[in-house]
């Protein structure tokens, strides 16, 4: 058996084993101004959601200016400045092209406008050199279904709140999510690959978490006002991984933060 036999093999058969493992309930960190109220979602597998919403308040909000992401204390203390930056960054993006499809959002803060305030509080890293096997298993193993090594891959775990002009929460979510060995998360040679990618689970979370339950989707608005996070579409980003096998954050994503801010667990 030769050596690249072998590691799909193992990719395969450790895979295979842990396919199953759901994501265990994150702890909550303070950064929220309240967690009253939050009930567990039961229509997840692979993620970890907690959230609530007061329908009435969400219904009054139309007009919506996001904060950037922050990084609570403790949560990235593997990472570097630059990592955890293209994170928030993703995470800035993610959250503003979906709220922008149920809100008007506003490029600064104005009154009588509400806010979102969002957080990454975990971000665990990926394992790299697990992630080089995995792209040699999906080669000899074509599909739109990978597969990695178990203890390889990383995770996301953020909470994100809407208030209102006067405050008051409006709406919260305390979600986590850990890539897969067996699915569509895709190896990484970077460190935040896999919570790069989670980002734009989460901001599709927050979308539902927030917005009010009768209110339909509505055509981006011209010009987009998430322009500034970078571009809806990367296509470079599915040209290298066509070729690769690996997730490049940097050519997949938006922008990162250029100037993120120290990690912080303050309440608003």
């Amino acid at each position: 058996m030769t050596t690249t036999t072998r590691t799909v093999a193992l990719v395969l058969g450790l895979g295979l084993g842990a396919a199953a493992c759901a994501t265990a309930p994150e702890p909550t960190s303070g950064y929220l101004s309240s967690y009253e109220g939050l009930e567990t979602r039961s229509d997840t597998v692979r993620a970890s959601v907690r959230q609530r919403r007061d329908e009435a308040l969400a219904q009054s909000v139309e007009r919506v200016h996001i904060e950037r992401a922050e990084l609570t204390a403790d949560a990235a203390p593997a990472l570097s400045a630059e990592d955890w930056a293209l994170v928030l960054g993703e995470m800035d993006r993610q959250v503003c092209y979906e709220l922008s499809e149920r809100f008007t959002i506003l490029d600064a803060p104005t009154p009588g406008a509400a806010r979102v305030r969002l957080a990454a509080t975990r971000i665990s890293p990926t394992g790299q050199a697990g992630s080089a096997a995995s792209a040699v298993a999906s080669y000899f193993i074509p599909g739109p279904i990978g597969l990695r090594a178990p203890g390889t891959t990383g995770g996301l775990a953020a909470e994100a709140e809407m208030l209102d002009p006067d405050g008051r929460q409006v709406a919260a979510i305390v979600w986590a999510r850990n890539a897969t060995v067996v699915g569509t998360d895709n190896p990484s040679l970077s460190r935040v690959g896999d919570a790069h990618q989670l980002a734009e689970v989460f901001g599709d979370m927050v979308g539902d978490a927030f917005a009010p339950a009768d209110r339909k989707p509505r055509a981006i608005a011209d010009p987009d006002p998430c322009a500034r996070f970078g571009p809806r579409i990367r296509p470079e980003g599915f040209v290298v991984r066509a070729i690769t096998g690996l997730y490049q954050p940097e050519v997949s994503g938006g922008k990162k933060q250029d100037e993120p801010a120290p990690p912080t667990n303050d309440q608003p």
